[in-house]
């Protein structure tokens, strides 16, 4: 099966006012689109439509399935699309991840079960059924959000599933890196916190499925192909004055935090729909503040 590494970016979705739609906020496909394309002709090999970046539990089935549908047209052959498929349970996640095979998609990415806590036995059915569908699937521990740890010795069993290739890893712990590697040597390992990135890549991630670039696409492709080529000094040089936008990716305000990032740089980045609601002044200065650094650090590198 196909690789899912590489920096996939886990898309935000724009909205247009529509009283007629949900809580007043339309999906706006073209502008979706274009991101898409925007995305990997900088440089990002692929996109990640109905991730919780992405607004996924806001959506409509509909709207859900038109929103990775319009991901697979826009990057066509240029690049991978790898859908988000979460659902509370495995009978969902299933139907989600049939419904991506049928539209094209090159892989899916799956929590656990996202209402329930599930122990070891249903955790590995919940990615047996999944991975029925017959796509390469990625599934992604966020212990933080669905209170089920995928810890190393987890993986190892989840691995030997026909179908599973790799592990978004959210927990922030670096050392498992090197854990999963060696108990499941098999498993693509991929940087799932954008705050931890360089330190996973040089653990031997292969991948990063990602929030900021969203809004610095060019120079995240930059970060890592510098760290995947051992190149720590270059790398630490562009990642360090980004590192402090980054950790908003890792808060409860992250694709509020995300929006306002693009919006800094001449994107279209907009409003989210509830239960999100807009930053708090306090959230909306400090992410400004640490946008403001990065962005003033990336201008200067360029002129240098």
């Amino acid at each position: 099966m196909e690789s899912l590494g590489g920096v996939i970016v886990a898309t935000a979705l724009p909205y247009k006012e529509d009283p007629a739609a949900p809580a007043g906020l339309a999906v706006d496909y073209d502008r979706f689109a274009e991101h898409c394309r925007w995305l990997v002709d900088n440089g990002c090999r692929g996109v990640g439509p109905n991730g919780s970046l992405g607004e996924y539990s806001s959506l409509t089935d509909e709207e859900r399935r038109r929103v990775a549908r319009t991901a697979v047209e826009a990057v066509g052959k240029d690049g991978v699309v790898v859908v988000g498929v979460h659902g509370p349970g495995s009978h969902q996640a299933k139907h989600w991840a049939e419904v991506a095979a049928e539209d094209g998609a090159d892989g899916v990415l799956c929590l656990p079960p996202t209402m329930y806590r599930a122990n070891r036995g249903e955790v590995i059915a919940h990615y047996e059924a999944v991975a029925s569908a017959g796509l390469p699937v990625m599934v992604y521990n966020n212990p933080i959000d669905t209170k089920v740890d995928l810890t190393p010795d987890l993986l190892a069993e989840i691995a030997q599933i026909d179908g599973i290739v790799a592990v978004k890893e959210f927990s922030g712990d670096v050392r498992r890196v090197l854990e999963i590697k060696e108990r499941a040597p098999g498993l693509e390992v991929v940087a799932g916190a954008d705050d931890v990135t360089l330190e996973a890549l040089l653990m031997g991630a292969t991948g990063w499925f990602a929030g900021f670039p969203n809004v610095f696409p060019a120079e995240s492709a930059e970060l890592f192909e510098l760290a995947t080529a051992g190149k720590l000094e270059e790398a630490r040089a562009l990642y360090e004055p980004l590192v402090a936008a980054f950790r908003w990716d890792s808060r409860t305000e992250f694709v509020q935090a995300i929006k306002l990032g693009m919006e800094m740089v001449g994107r279209y980045g907009g409003p989210c729909r509830p239960p999100r609601g807009p930053l708090t002044a306090e959230h909306r200065a400090g992410v400004t503040a640490d946008m403001e650094r990065a962005i003033a650090a990336l201008e200067q590198r360029k002129a240098a």
